[in-house]
């Protein structure tokens, strides 16, 4: 990820600076949230 964002998993905030990852388990009710310009790279795998 590059810039900052914000990460809501199942209503828990996971706030997330550049170059930082985070792992979503599947089927669990999720948002991103863009605290500042942000570009990120989204691999989903089922």
């Amino acid at each position: 990820m590059a810039g900052k964002g914000k990460v809501i998993i199942d209503k828990e905030n996971h706030e997330l600076d550049e170059g930082e990852t985070i792992v979503m388990p599947a089927e669990v009710p999720h948002a991103v949230e863009a605290t500042n310009k942000f570009k990120m790279f989204l691999i989903m795998v089922k």
